[in-house]
């Protein structure tokens, strides 16, 4: 719970009223936001236009006075005291609560998207009048069965392992964001483990197919393009897709892209290839896109398909096998891993290092890739 001095004009009177906000958050109530706020009047009073020296050190004195009121009672209440003890705190609606911190996430669609398809599983769990004092360990362990064995997509099919992953460190980090707002006073989440990852197959292009791909011709020449330039830089979709001419920066040494990262809205800095360089053409005005015309659909989609098939590539490809065929090719011709981890914007190293198994793989198949010679038996 936040506390705020608030402050009330008295034009009959000339003063201004000073009062604390008690803001406790919210609650959809069929479909519309309800804030919940307390209030306390503190009888201290401003003149709301001073006029003379008096006047305006009462106003500082008494502005002074509020805030230390005001600090006071959020310090009472952070630590239990002021009636609004642990037992209120473990009252409230622990679902409100979740809403709270996934609306929070809003700028972030696809962290959003997450957290909002766990609310749906939690509530088919739980009632939505479930309250901090009902989660226990066994609630915890309860939320992850039910994930794991009786939870279905909107298809009606079981979930993923890599979801039920997703799912349950949402849920997690709900309680580990009530346990350091002293809503609870213990976080039964930690006893409890969660899901394992189950490693995806990352599909990627050897650098003969990539030959391929380039001399073949595509039905929408900038899918080409983008498609390649992914591949020499390993720059996702969606920072492809909103590539603008200020975040090309050329000069005597080469060219740099200095961009924000869409997914972890970070700043990156991403060194490119001259050849990635000649695939973007000519500059033109610094806020136009580089890639006009590169958009999301069904068809651009079909083309990428059609143009890896009539180059002979027989890999269920999508666009984000460039970034993958990215980080596997400059592993395979010498980049270290934690340069290629740095280029990719990985927050983690151990996320690059499934490229670097994919190649360990290669060498193994490699190991056995000549036809089996015959020996003599007597020269064995």
């Amino acid at each position: 719970m936040k506390i705020h001095l608030r402050e009330r004009k008295l034009p009959k009177s000339g003063r201004i009223s000073l009062f604390l906000e008690y803001y406790k958050g919210y609650h959809n109530v069929n479909g519309k936001i309800k804030h919940d706020r307390e209030f306390e009047s503190l009888d201290l009073f401003l003149y709301l236009k001073p006029k003379n020296p008096d006047e305006r050190k009462h106003n500082k004195e008494t502005r002074a006075l509020a805030e230390k009121i005001r600090t006071k009672r959020q310090s009472e209440f952070d630590h239990g005291r002021y009636g609004f003890h642990s037992e209120h705190k473990l009252g409230s609606s622990f679902i409100s609560y979740f809403e709270m911190l996934m609306e929070e996430r809003k700028d972030s669609k696809g962290n959003y998207g997450n957290w909002e398809s766990t609310l749906k599983q939690l509530k088919k769990y739980a009632s939505t009048n479930v309250t901090f004092r009902d989660i226990d360990e066994n609630f915890v362990k309860g939320f992850k069965y039910f994930l794991d064995k009786e939870a279905k997509t909107k298809s009606d099919i079981p979930l993923s392992q890599n979801t039920k992953h997703s799912y349950f460190n949402k849920f997690k980090a709900c309680l580990n964001q009530a346990f350091i707002d002293k809503i609870i006073l213990d976080n039964p989440a930690r006893r409890v483990k969660g899901f394992k990852m189950e490693e995806t197959k990352r599909e990627y292009l050897t650098y003969e197919e990539v030959q391929k791909l380039a001399k073949t011709e595509c039905r929408y020449p900038v899918l080409k393009k983008a498609f390649l330039f992914s591949c020499l830089s390993g720059l996702r979709w969606s920072d492809i897709q909103k590539l603008i001419w200020r975040e090309i920066n050329d000069n005597h040494d080469g060219s740099r892209i200095i961009f924000t990262q869409k997914k972890t809205n970070g700043v990156e800095y991403l060194d490119i290839s001259k050849q990635a360089r000649e695939l973007l053409g000519e500059r033109t005005e610094p806020m136009e896109r580089v890639f006009r015309g590169l958009k999301y659909s069904s068809n651009h989609n079909s083309a990428l398909i059609r143009w890896s098939m009539d180059a002979g590539v027989n890999k269920p490809i999508t666009f984000h096998s460039a970034r993958h065929t990215n980080a596997v090719l400059m592993l395979e011709f010498g980049a270290d891993i934690y340069t290629v981890s740095k280029r990719l914007g990985h927050k983690e190293l151990r996320t690059t290092e499934v490229y670097a198994r994919i190649l360990d793989k290669k060498m193994k198949e490699a190991a056995n890739i000549i036809p089996e010679i015959k020996i003599d038996s007597n020269d064995r």
